[in-house]
């Protein structure tokens, strides 16, 4: 066991605070990571609010990890001490089911395992990234690659993958018209990665105050959902709409904006339920649909994509006494566009 220094919640929408927690020991196949960088995700906020339900505290949050390998367990292939590598969403699965025999073991049947508030196959709670170390199993650890750095690859983990798995799934491509709704710490990642695909991209943003950064990030258009007139002048355009909002939305004038066969898909998770008249989705013959991360293979495939591309997220680096404040920024959408912790400071 490794004694190390991370932010945890202590309860319940109680401020994160600085404290020690225990890592395991090196076992045969696992990884232990100095962590250099850890990305704040809005999802951190809602399960240390408890906004997603009963959480397990203390909580160590923080699912967008970089950093660098200090040790190896004995039966380590994949990796050395001195390698680059990030860890994202899960830590373990069972690594049996048909989903993780195909790469999704973000859909594990038997139920995969968070990098933190989750308990591990060892029964432990698992502590997340806003901390100094890290202990993996090597298959659940992807490598960076020497093109991106550290601090703008970290929200590639959770941000990059959760916006590039659906736009590849769902056919984003050159000829394709794709919009984003929302220009956050999804959204500015869904933008960048859709442009690297060759699709012409939207954003559909409630006003027009992000428009620049929107066009720079690799946007062609950029249109305020305040505006009613926005719905009528797209109706039926898209053959993608992708939406990164937490927020409820009014789907079916959203609906409206795809062309027939187009797919409106979430990966944006509000706290409440939402509503839906089926017609929206039965003329036109449309798919609503809800997209979770990536399995590990696809999470590699996002990071060699976003390297050759030159892709990183655009972030805030902030020290973890900024933590508090971070995430009083981010639920009032005040960050452009991810924060990143350096873990240099914890």
């Amino acid at each position: 066991m490794t004694t190390v220094a991370a932010y945890a919640a202590p309860a319940a929408k109680a401020p994160l605070e600085r404290t020690t927690i225990e890592r395991r020991a090196v076992r045969e196949h696992d990884v232990l990571i100095d962590i250099k960088f850890a990305g704040i995700c809005h999802s951190d906020i809602h399960q240390a609010r408890e906004g997603w339900g009963e959480a397990i505290f203390p909580m160590v949050p923080g699912h967008e990890i970089a950093g660098v390998v200090s040790e190896v367990g004995p039966g380590v292939t994949k990796y050395q001490v001195g390698d680059r590598v990030g860890v994202g969403c899960l830590v373990d699965s069972c690594r049996e089911c048909d989903n993780c025999k195909a790469g999704l073991e973000q859909h594990c049947t038997n139920g995969s395992v968070g990098t933190y508030n989750a308990v591990g196959k060892d029964g432990e709670p698992t502590y997340g990234g806003y901390s100094e170390k890290v202990v993996v199993d090597e298959n659940f650890v992807v490598r960076i690659p020497e093109g991106l750095a550290l601090d703008e690859a970290a929200p590639l983990l959770c941000a990059g993958i959760t916006t590039y798995s659906p736009l590849k799934r769902w056919g984003a491509a050159p000829g394709k018209k794709v919009a984003v709704i929302g220009l956050g710490g999804l959204g500015h990642m869904g933008v960048k990665i859709a442009h690297a695909l060759g699709a012409e991209v939207t954003v559909l943003s409630q006003s027009l105050r992000k428009k620049d950064d929107g066009l720079k990030l690799g946007a062609d258009h950029y249109y305020a959902t305040s505006d009613e007139n926005t719905f009528k002048e797209l109706a039926g355009s898209f053959d993608i709409i992708l939406s990164t909002v937490s927020a409820p939305l009014n789907f079916g004038a959203y609906l409206s904006l795809l062309k027939a066969n187009g797919a409106l898909v979430n990966v944006g998770a509000p706290e409440e339920p939402v509503s839906l008249n089926l017609f929206s989705l039965i003329g036109g013959s449309k798919t609503l649909a809800g997209s979770a991360i990536g399995g590990i293979p696809e999470t590699q495939e996002m990071l060699d994509f976003c390297a050759a591309h030159s892709i990183g997220s655009e972030i805030e680096l902030i020290a973890a006494s900024e933590i508090n404040e971070a995430y009083e920024r981010v639920v009032n959408s005040d960050v452009r566009y991810r924060f990143v912790i350096d873990t240099a400071t914890i």
